[in-house]
């Protein structure tokens, strides 16, 4: 997708968050505590994160303070944050060197996680890759099912199991379908659970255990599913699944229907994990591919 097309998908899809960062609105004002004041608080309602937030408010003092407020200044805040989402390999996954590529997605329920699964496949297809889905959550049938209809319509392949049945068995076998099938890239579902379930995230770390001594040096990415909605709270989630799981980077969906779209910011500040993907609509084409500085621009657009 060319930047232009890309641009204006981030516009549409972050429209709300970049209203709390109409800075024209305030060109010709003096850069005093009030202005920074109004600075931070909207940073903070859009899910920056404090830390970020400090950081940012304090570079805006030293460099404008009891300046006036131009585009220069604007220029100076986007750049600020481009730096906090800084990323060497913006939007990519690691390929493995042999077939197949594994990538084990976590998330709880109710983040968009099956969708996105769906969307990461369709567009890998369309890279002209083969596709195997492993439908390992197995606590709720309708889990496997929508997957199951996910994976027909981007003519994939799936592997699942009956109701109940171990999770683990599942990832296993679809170690064993994608070998013997020399699939391209194996995508692993796994059962929408909160951080807190200490017993689930167990299972979780099982799957991934599997997927080591099926296929050695995998999951070659271990992808987080995150609402964006959610804000700070997906930062706990965050944190809890890289402890247990050792998360690579993450999927941030929904960020077309919440005003937090900063919350990237604070993902990328507080974990130190890149965002690979966001959702920014509900297309089967809308996860795309995160750019810092495309997604920088539309705020201010």
């Amino acid at each position: 997708m060319a930047i232009k097309d890309l641009l204006e998908r981030f516009k549409k899809g972050l429209a709300k968050t970049a209203q709390l960062f109409n800075f024209a609105s305030w060109f010709g004002r003096k850069v005093d505590q009030s202005f920074l004041d109004e600075l931070e608080a909207r940073l903070i309602q859009a899910d920056v994160g404090v830390a970020s937030t400090s950081k940012l408010v304090d570079r805006v003092r030293e460099a404008y303070g009891e300046k006036t407020a131009d585009e220069n200044l604007m220029e100076f805040v986007k750049n600020e944050l481009k730096g906090l989402l800084a990323d060497p390999r913006p939007g990519t996954l690691h390929v493995a060197a042999q077939k197949p590529s594994v990538y084990l997605i976590a998330g709880v329920n109710g983040s968009g996680k099956t969708t996105s699964i769906a969307k990461l496949a369709q567009r890998l297809k369309d890279q002209g890759k083969t596709i195997l889905l492993a439908a390992c959550d197995t606590f709720r049938a309708a889990a496997a099912d929508q997957l199951t209809i996910w994976a027909e319509r981007s003519g994939s392949d799936i592997v699942r199991g009956a109701p109940g049945a171990d999770p683990a068995s599942v990832a296993h076998d679809a170690c064993d379908r994608a070998l013997a099938r020399s699939v391209d890239v194996l995508i692993v579902d796994t059962a929408g659970r909160l951080h807190t379930q200490h017993h689930l995230m167990r299972e979780l770390e099982k799957i991934r255990g599997i997927l080591q001594k099926k296929i050695p040096g995998s999951p070659h990415e271990v992808l987080l599913v995150l609402d964006a909605t959610n804000g700070q709270n997906a930062i706990r989630q965050a944190e809890v699944f890289t402890k247990s799981i050792g998360c690579t980077g993450v999927i941030l969906t929904k960020l077309d229907g919440t005003a937090k779209g900063g919350v990237v910011v604070a993902v990328r500040q507080t974990i130190n994990l890149p965002v690979k993907f966001i959702g920014v609509g509900e297309a089967i084409d809308d996860l795309q591919p995160f750019d810092a500085d495309t997604f920088v621009e539309s705020l201010f657009a």
